[in-house]
């Protein structure tokens, strides 16, 4: 698999890049960035959006937050190719750390190696960690 790295040169659009690192539920971060990728879709700038660390369990198939009485986020990311974000890639050392695969994840994800997350990162005129 190759990765196109897109680097904005239009005045107008730019490229960011939203690195969610934050497990699904027991704060708002992993909502919040979403959020804000969301509405940076809305007004048509590029957007990668990149799951890692305890992020890539945002991902998982089949969640249910209904006992803990908050949304379920996987639901939510199901939205993101309907706002135009197609570069949605997770992390392969996280994936693998957490003995996760590809079949667990409710959405089509692209792998991205480290060496290929720091250029994605250098490439992108903002990035948001949370």
């Amino acid at each position: 698999m190759s990765l196109v790295l897109v680097k904005s040169v239009s005045p107008t659009k730019k490229t960011f890049t939203y690195l969610s690192r934050s497990a699904p539920y027991g704060s708002n971060r992993a909502q919040v960035c979403l959020d804000a990728a969301l509405a940076t879709a809305v007004f048509e700038q590029i957007v990668n959006y990149v799951f890692l660390d305890d992020g890539v369990y945002q991902l998982l198939k089949e969640q249910n937050a209904d006992k803990i009485f908050t949304k379920t986020i996987g639901n939510a990311m199901e939205t993101l190719e309907l706002y135009g974000i197609q570069n949605i890639f997770i992390e392969e050392n996280s994936l693998r750390e957490r003995n996760l695969s590809i079949d667990d994840l409710a959405i089509k994800v692209k792998i991205l190696s480290n060496k290929k997350l720091a250029e994605l990162i250098d490439s992108s005129d903002s990035v948001i960690n949370l």
